[in-house]
């Protein structure tokens, strides 16, 4: 993990079964979310979040969005908290999906978040409504981004020029994108790229702002 993470491991050794991320800014902010002590689940860091969200404060207001690869929830709940109108949640391990509907519940988001347990790739092939807003936060080594992209874009999941985050590994440089996307940011946090691009736009030939 990368500094600036908060994360905290509960009581005894023996019963640490969760760790939790903190909720930084909105309606929410300072609560604490818990997810399952599991090594597959990886939070964004503090420190990417809040850039994240300072690059969508004029856009995540009334979205409905979607975070595909919800894990602990972080981005999700952090879009709810700062006034998302609709959070799909997609999480394929049970531990962590009914985690992150307790935390819904705790927190009073489940009249606006709805966790999915399935699979991203079974998500994305059924027919579904287009999001203004996707997190797309995949695990790490597998590449891929290069998988779920293109099945973003063919499935017109996003609304024409809506956007998406993307994370990867800083040594592969911003991800490939499809035809008609544009790279708004692009930036890095120790071993973690993460990018801001838009939908359906037609391609001038740039690769946006790098700030």
């Amino acid at each position: 993990m990368i500094a600036h993470v908060t994360i905290l491991k509960s009581g005894a050794q023996a019963r640490s079964t969760q760790n939790s991320v903190r909720i930084i800014g909105g309606a929410w902010r300072g609560r604490r979310v818990a997810f399952p002590d599991m090594p597959s689940l990886r939070p964004t860091p503090d420190r990417v979040r809040e850039t994240l969200f300072n690059w969508l404060q004029h856009s995540i207001g009334g979205a409905r969005c979607l975070d595909l690869f919800a894990g602990s929830g972080a981005l999700g709940l952090e879009a709810l908290s700062r006034g998302a109108q609709e959070l799909i949640f997609v999480e394929q391990a049970p531990r962590a999906a009914h985690c992150l509907r307790e935390q819904l519940a705790r927190l009073g988001g489940a009249a606006r978040g709805r966790v999915i347990e399935v699979g991203a790739a079974r998500f994305l092939r059924a027919p579904g409504e287009p999001f203004d807003l996707v997190f797309l936060d995949p695990p790490f080594g597998q590449d891929a981004l290069a998988e779920y992209l293109p099945m973003l874009a063919g499935g017109r999941w996003l609304k024409e020029g809506g956007l998406v985050y993307l994370e990867n590994e800083r040594i592969q440089g911003p991800p490939s994108l499809p035809d008609g996307w544009e790279l708004l940011k692009s930036k890095s946090a120790g071993e973690v790229g993460y990018h801001l691009a838009r939908a359906g736009l037609k391609s001038d030939g740039t690769r946006g702002d790098r700030g």
